[in-house]
């Protein structure tokens, strides 16, 4: 699948640093995809989708810019397609 502006993706929150909160998946809205530079495709220099979202929170929202795509370990700061359930 190819990211596009307004389609919705699975987001990674980081957590905290003492385990209070944990690393959880968040609803976002991806609002700018980025090319990698010179090459016109939707890949950074590794391959790596990167988009800008709106991340919709519990508690409010945030915004992200050059987060990496991410199928495997979904580590904090990175975003992926959501899951079929």
């Amino acid at each position: 699948m190819q990211p596009s502006v307004g389609r919705i993706v699975h987001y990674v929150s980081y957590g905290t640093p003492g385990g209070e909160y944990t690393s959880q998946c968040r609803a976002a809205i991806i609002t700018a995809v980025e090319p990698s530079e010179g090459s016109g495709t939707l890949a950074d220099m590794n391959g790596e989708e990167r988009v800008s979202l709106a991340v919709l929170n519990p508690t409010g929202m945030f915004f992200n810019q050059g987060c990496r795509h991410s199928e495997g370990a979904k580590t904090g700061g990175t975003w992926h397609w959501p899951e079929r359930v």
